[in-house]
């Protein structure tokens, strides 16, 4: 036996404690009208887990309370003046007896690992619920799953009333569909379609959710996308010019370096064999001044010579202040062409701040305009006039600072020019002492006496001086320039550390070839400069945020397709779980027909002594109204095809699958169930839910006076039918019928009080025969 008891406290007319053991398979509950027997069915409605209270015949949950009786002291009080008090909660618990079935392979009715499975549900007075399982407090669900795997529900077949027993009758066809589905235990395949559906739908709005995040980052994300292509061809200009600026520093650094050594050697010579020469020409002069032949040509050759010396020394000091105002000149004419590239270019106009206050002051004195768009087309005319004005300052691209260094140039220029007079003056007076220096020289050559050997080595020293002096004056030219690029050096590391950073002054590792002449490094130097101004003109940014910034939002993007791709693979597989589902759910909602139609059959024709009976699968039609375009077609189609219905405004499109009954009564042409009587229908309902029984079995069947309608012989027969299902089910039969009381194992006996309470006698046929024989 599946169910092995119920036990019922506080629920509707029973106001205490009652217990039905079921040790037969046939249990038979009868009673008076009235005195509370159907409350038995309905107990189990509310313990399986039934949420309609309609269906238990009631409004609210405290209507299934046992709300005390009518006799004397029934006021609230238990047992005052022999009335039974009001409850404050209804309890119904039912217990099954769930070791393995050996038929069944071992396996347990009940998913649930005990021997012996106890179910209650306790309703209090505010409508609250408990639900157990062997005391443990559970959730609805957990019953409904725990119960679906053995083939019982709340209202399902197997609690079957007198008014429910037509209803399969005169419900429509999807209707039911759903009653034949619910006995074919298909209900488990509609609730994971239905949770499939309800995931597909889920799945489906996640999906449209997704999509429209995408769309609504793909502007942004699209926009910073050229940001970044902008910052990465910054980063490659800035990688392109550190790469540069190595190369350019490093042989830089080592042109001044060998420079530097190269100038330092080349002076060291020529200096101390100037100063060897100074103190031989000293001897010599020495020599000569005490010669007693000296005379009055050789005093002057020596004054000449002491002239054309200072005029030399001159010409060199002259030279190296030449050279060092070409290279301020020069430096100066390089920033100039730097500030003259910014000035052409408006973000780099330079406003003093004296303007800038003055505009905020003639701003302040619109305050007394208390018209707001006229305050706002004053300020924009007073700014639009002030960018302008400065815009189109300083048209020929002069600055103050340029200004400063050009008038700086000029002044430079103008020494320069003073400078090259004296230089060419100089070189003028030093050519003619040299001539008048030869002619005098020629002529004391002829006169020289003893003292000849020594006034040639006094020309001789003077000669070689004045060569070394030239040498030296060079080389100090070349000392100048290496000064001034040297500190040009210096100022392009501070550059290029701004705008590279570092790396670029990494460059004593750097492995270069050989490089002849000063030209490949100069192209070197307009290419860094030409680098640096499309730099600044490329406005990139901080890219560091900006990178950040896609990479975030990308990352986003990225995540957001692969959670769409997630939901399109859940998609296809919800999809996919739901076409199997209704492929298995028709498949064996159609096997279960042609059995329920053998069993149907063969209850029919006991019931009816012959006949027909079956269930179809029909498809409902639909009414769908024709539109505008269709009845065109209609009147121009040829009358004589046109019916009278087909012409109408309306046409039929099939509808969802559902069950029509047909049966055909033996000896009678009554072949729809309009036809039938009430006890016919009585009887085909009956042979229908037996039918449907047989098929597949529940653990147990609760029939409440089922048989109302039938006659004695029709009883006989119903007897025979409940015999024969009681083999397949346990069956509780709520019944007036004597005959069909004949048929139980067990009888309970229902009465009712003055109080109002219902109670139980039992009588046990079964044990009873024993103790007779």
């Amino acid at each position: 036996m599946y169910l092995k008891s119920l036990e019922i406290s506080g629920f509707k007319s029973f106001a205490k404690k009652a217990t039905l053991n079921f040790n037969s398979p046939i249990s038979a509950i009868v009673g008076p009208n009235g005195s509370g027997k159907s409350n038995v069915a309905e107990s189990f409605r509310f313990v399986l887990g039934e949420q309609s209270i309609k269906s238990m015949r009631g409004k609210r949950g405290e209507d299934l309370i046992f709300n005390g009786g009518a006799g004397p002291g029934s006021a609230g009080i238990a047992g005052a003046g022999g009335g039974a008090g009001r409850a404050n909660r209804a309890s119904v618990k039912v217990v099954f007896d769930n070791t393995p079935q050996r038929d069944k392979g071992g396996q347990r009715a009940l998913n649930i690992d005990f021997d012996e499975v106890t179910i209650e549900r306790i309703v209090h007075r505010d409508s609250s619920n408990e639900y157990l399982i062997n005391g443990s407090a559970v959730r609805l669900k957990d019953i409904a799953e725990l119960l679906a795997g053995a083939h019982i529900g709340a209202s399902g077949h197997h609690i079957i009333s007198q008014g429910e027993a037509d209803r399969i009758l005169s419900a429509n066809i999807r209707e039911r569909r759903e009653m034949v589905e619910d006995a074919l235990g298909l209900k488990i395949y509609q609730y994971k379609k239905d949770e499939s559906t309800r995931k597909l739908e889920k799945t489906e709005e996640n999906m449209k959710s997704v999509e429209s995040l995408r769309r609504e980052i793909a502007p942004h994300l699209k926009f910073l996308k050229k940001q970044v292509e902008k910052v990465e061809k910054v980063q490659e200009m800035r990688d392109s010019l550190r790469a540069l600026y190595r190369e350019y520093f490093k042989r830089e650094d080592i042109y001044v370096k060998e420079e530097r050594t190269a100038v330092d050697s080349e002076k060291h010579a020529p200096t101390h064999e100037l100063k060897t020469l100074d103190h031989e020409l000293a001897s010599a002069k020495a020599r000569l001044a005490e010669s007693k032949n000296r005379d009055a040509k050789s005093d002057e050759l020596i004054a000449i010579e002491g002239k054309l010396a200072g005029i030399r020394a001159h010409k060199d000091a002259l030279s190296r202040d030449l050279g060092k105002i070409e290279g301020e000149i020069s430096a100066g004419e390089r920033t100039i062409l730097k500030e003259r590239e910014k000035q052409s270019r408006d973000e780099f106009k330079t406003v003093y701040l004296k303007d800038v206050e003055a505009v905020v002051r003639k701003i302040e004195d619109l305050e007394s305009i208390s018209d707001i768009r006229a305050l706002f087309t004053e300020v924009k005319k007073l700014l639009t006039g002030f960018i302008n004005q400065h815009k189109t300052a300083d048209t020929n691209g002069i600055g103050s600072t340029i200004g400063e260094i050009e008038k700086d140039i000029t002044q430079l220029k103008h020494q320069k020019s003073e400078l090259e007079s004296a230089f060419k003056k100089a070189i003028h007076d030093e050519q003619t002492l040299h001539e008048e220096y030869n002619q005098l020289r020629q002529k004391i050559e002829k006169e020289k006496d003893v003292d000849r050997d020594a006034e040639k080595n006094v020309f001789r020293i003077i000669a070689r001086q004045n060569e070394l002096r030239g040498i030296l004056a060079a080389l100090k030219n070349r000392e100048d320039r290496l000064v001034l690029e040297e500190e040009s050096l210096k100022r392009e590391l501070q550059e290029a550390y701004a705008l590279v950073g570092r790396e670029a002054m990494d460059y004593d590792t750097l492995e270069l070839a050989p490089e002849a002449g000063r030209v490949a490094q100069e192209d070197r130097r307009k290419q860094i400069e030409k680098i640096k101004i499309r730099i600044e003109d490329s406005g990139a940014g901080n890219s560091l945020d900006i990178m950040k910034e896609y990479k975030e939002v990308e990352e986003r993007d990225a995540f957001l397709a692969r959670e769409l791709e997630d939901l399109e693979k859940s998609r296809i597989s919800l999809t996919a779980l739901i076409a199997d589902l209704d492929a298995r759910l028709d498949h064996e909602f159609k096997e279960g027909i042609l059995k329920i139609n053998t069993q149907f059959q063969n209850f029919f024709s006991l019931m009816f002594g012959g006949g027909t009976a079956e269930l179809a699968v029909v498809r409902e039609k639909k009414r769908k109204k024709r539109s505008d375009t269709d009845l065109g077609a209609v009147l121009d189609m040829d009358m004589s095809d046109v019916d009278g219905e087909s012409a109408g405004g309306d046409s039929e499109e099939e509808g969802r699958e559902g069950i029509d009954i047909n049966v055909n009564l033996p000896r009678k042409k009554v072949k729809g169930l309009m036809m039938l009587s009430g006890g016919e229908r009585a009887l085909t309902s009956i042979a229908l839910l037996f039918a449907i029984s047989q098929v597949n079995p529940p653990p147990f069947i609760i029939l409440d006076e089922t048989d109302a309608a039938l006659d004695e012989a029709n009883s006989r027969k119903y007897g025979d039918m409940v015999e024969n299902l009681s083999k397949l089910s346990q069956l509780i039969l709520i019944t007036h019928n004597r005959e069909t009381m004949s048929r139980a194992g067990i009888l309970y006996g229902v009465t009712m009080g003055s109080d109002g309470a219902s109670r139980l006698l039992s009588i046990q046929f079964d044990e009873a025969v024993r103790v007779a024989k």
